[in-house]
């Protein structure tokens, strides 16, 4: 009995055994990408337990006792997901897969030929964040100054504007939540470098185009500063401002959903109490002094829509005196006065898959100068230059995604300047108008995360030219490994000739042509750039002097602008130490305006070097800050002119090399102590701390037999200053990840 029992149950055992072997199937196959075996794919049956993962050549195999209809899984991060159905019955079954890379918006290669982005939304190495500016020793807190520091741009100090690869200031504009920002610089007189209007605390981000420039953006024949403006504030504050120079104050409101805030801000300064501690250059007959105040608002509607307004108003007077060059004239008097209102207005909705951007900023800006009389004297004479000029722009764009990493966007954009100048020896005003109406169409095409592409189109009608363009970009960049990219870009770029250059021929646009070629390797804490670009100029105005001042005669001028750029920021390799170094190579040749054959750039040096770091030291609660500038000597030229009005070259030459250190320290009192009520920041700058003696150029007399240097104000400046915080805490910012 106990040996029949043992058997049934052995006969059970081996029957169930038989069963089981019976039931196992074999899933195997490969998984594939462009060919290639795939490794680390995981392959699994749907809403089972069964599955393997692949090895280095792609193959998988597992065993299942599922059985009947089945889903087959393909999955990586990497890649596309992929489900194959399958059926599964008595024998092995051999099922292959080629995947689809994944598009990430994280992954997926950045195009930045000929463009630097600082935001805190993008994925390259962020550059020139606010808080890089404000700690950037020579930059005095400014954006124009900052952007000095990087490749490409010259460094200019007799007068205001970006002069980038070989272009002139006036051939970059600056663009603010997507409008344009006409007169960013602040009114000055000749030989005097005018700074900023907006203050860099307003902004989150910026994109510093040096070439190749995006569809949406126009009239520039060499680059864009495009500048975003904060949404809303993290609080409530009052925040005061007090040096030698000015003292300033305002306030920020936001309600607690962030929905609304409201900010006023003033300052006031004046050069007379600091021209007592520093040794001028310049004989001041009125110290600078300047007033300003600007306000903003915003509002966000219940779908997310985001109203904002940013509008100021600001005055400036300014009196120097000189040596004359002329002979029985001693001294040359320059007094001005300036007057600046800007407003801007901008709108951002989404709608389901679009995304509308609409906005429009309006400028008056005007700039009276006398050249031989005082401020109390107010009578018209024979030596007065009065310019006022009405800007307007308004712009709208809409935005759809086609994927994650591509879209397509189109808009208008209508600009309308006018200008009337008024100079005392003609006896008669000239009056410009100009009404600039564009279209323009993009698209971002993400073809995998590591081939994008730009494609776009700009098409401009200007009233004062009469004519039309048509302005083809094209953009694309490829990754070739992890950490390093490439990208390319080429672009048509039209321009206007200035306002004040109008007379009585007939211009057209000025033109020119961006090749630009990228290479970058980007890693933690380090980013490395290499890039050649060329530019062709065609159509460039050439002037005569014409009733006491220069006006176009024709576009017959010419020129090119070649060279290569090189930078390196590391905050890793040095421990608690952020630097860049940043080095510019520029071959160029212009025959415009009133140059009488091909010449280098009398603003442009052929090598340009700059070196800039900081360090954080927490214990000391200070930020250290040195920077150093080099760039060779720029040439000088003494045109004169013929009876005619006609420019011929004089004299030339070449300044020596411009050479300058500067040193800032930034230090927190109120670091580490959780209950401070107000936050402070005390600050030291020194800019060209070793007193070398530069040069900005030559002023010639009208006979061109005598001439004078172009000095900066002071070969050394100092600033000291404090700045307080009520309400918010801004360490993190000031500490900027400890370095």
């Amino acid at each position: 009995m106990q040996t029949f029992i043992i058997s049934k149950v052995l006969l059970l055992v081996f029957f169930l055994i038989g069963l089981f072997s019976q039931a196992q199937i074999t899933v195997s196959g490969k998984v594939s990408f462009k060919n290639k075996g795939l490794k680390d794919i995981s392959v699994t049956l749907k809403n089972s337990y069964d599955g393997s993962t692949t090895d280095e050549n792609g193959n998988y195999s597992f065993e299942t006792s599922e059985k009947g209809p089945q889903i087959l899984v393909f999955s990586n991060s990497k890649f596309a997901e992929i489900e194959k159905p399958i059926v599964i019955e008595s024998s092995n079954l051999n099922v292959n897969a080629d995947l689809k890379e994944q598009i990430s918006e994280i992954d997926a290669v950045v195009i930045s030929a000929g463009s630097i982005e600082a935001s805190d939304r993008k994925r390259a190495t962020a550059l020139l964040t606010p808080i890089d500016i404000y700690t950037t020793a020579g930059a005095n807190g400014q954006v124009s100054a900052a952007l000095e520091t990087l490749p490409g741009v010259q460094k200019i100090g007799e007068t205001e504007g970006l002069f980038v690869r070989g272009g002139t200031g006036a051939e970059t504009k600056f663009f603010m939540d997507g409008n344009l920002v006409n007169n960013f610089f602040g009114n000055s007189i000749p030989g005097i470098k005018s700074m900023d209007r907006l203050n860099t605390s307003l902004f989150k981000g910026n994109v510093f185009s040096s070439g190749g420039y995006s569809a949406v953006y126009g009239q520039a024949l060499s680059s864009v500063l495009v500048l975003e403006s904060i949404d809303f504030p993290e609080r409530n504050s009052v925040d005061l401002g007090v040096s030698p120079l000015f003292i300033t104050a305002g306030f920020q409101n936001v309600n607690e959903e962030k929905s609304k805030s409201f900010g006023v801000f003033s300052s006031y300064s004046n050069l007379g109490l600091i021209r007592k501690l520093i040794k001028f250059t310049n004989d001041f007959t009125k110290a600078p002094e300047s007033f300003g105040t600007n306000f903003n608002f915003r509002l966000r509607n219940k779908a997310g829509g985001i109203l904002k307004y940013y509008g100021s108003f600001d005055t400036n007077t300014i009196g120097l005196q000189s040596e004359s060059l002329e002979p029985n004239i001693d001294f040359d008097n320059t007094s001005l006065k300036g007057k600046n209102t800007f407003h801007n207005l901008s709108f951002r909705q989404r709608f389901g898959q679009y995304l509308f951007n609409v906005g429009s900023s309006y400028t008056f800006n005007s700039n009276y100068i006398d050249l031989s009389n005082t401020f109390e004297n107010s009578e018209i004479n024979q030596n007065v230059i009065d310019i006022r000029g009405n800007y307007f722009n308004a712009k709208g764009t809409l935005e759809r995604k086609i994927n994650k990493i591509s879209a397509i966007r189109g808009g208008i954009e209508f600009n309308q300047a006018n200008e009337k100048t008024y100079v005392a020896l003609s006896q008669m005003p000239y009056i410009s108008d100009n009404t600039i109406t564009s279209i323009f169409a993009e698209t971002d095409l993400g073809f995998s995360n590591h081939l994008s592409a730009k494609v776009g189109v700009r098409g401009e009608y200007a009233t004062a030219v009469n004519q039309w363009n048509l302005a083809p970009r094209f953009a694309m960049a490829y990754r070739i490994s992890k950490s390093w990219t490439s990208s390319l870009a080429y672009g048509i770029f039209y321009q206007n000739p200035e306002q004040k250059y109008f007379g009585t021929e007939p211009l057209s646009f000025q033109k020119a042509e961006h090749y630009v070629l990228q290479v970058q390797k980007s890693e933690d804490g380090r980013s490395f750039r290499l890039e050649a670009f060329y530019k062709n100029y065609t159509d460039l105005i050439k002037t005569k002097v014409l009733d006491f001042r220069p006006v176009a005669i024709n576009n017959n001028g010419d020129g090119f602008a070649k060279g290569f750029e090189v930078f390196w920021r590391d905050k890793k390799s040095i421990k608690n130490i952020d630097y860049w170094i940043s080095y510019s190579y520029l071959d160029s040749k212009r025959n415009f305006q009133n140059y009488d054959q091909r010449l280098f750039p009398s603003f442009a040096s052929k090598h340009t070097l700059s070196f800039v770091a900081k360090k954080f030291v927490t214990d000391w609660k200070t930020g250290f800050n040195l920077s150093y500038t080099y760039a060779s000597g720029r040439p000088f030229y003494n045109f004169q002119t013929d009876n005619n009005g006609d420019y011929f070259l004089n004299t030339q030459g070449k300044l020596k090399d411009f050479n300058a250190l500067n040193f800032s320290l930034n230090y927190l009192p109120n670091l580490g102590k959780k209950d401070a009520k107000a936050f402070t920041i005390l600050v030291l700058s020194v800019n060209n701390i070793l007193g070398q003696k530069n040069i900005y150029g030559y002023q010639f007399s009208n006979d061109g037999l005598r001439s004078k240097p172009i000095l900066p104000s002071a070969s050394t400046f100092v600033f000291i200053g404090a700045f307080i915080s009520f309400g918010i805490d801004r360490t993190q910012d000031a500490i900027n990840n400890n370095l």
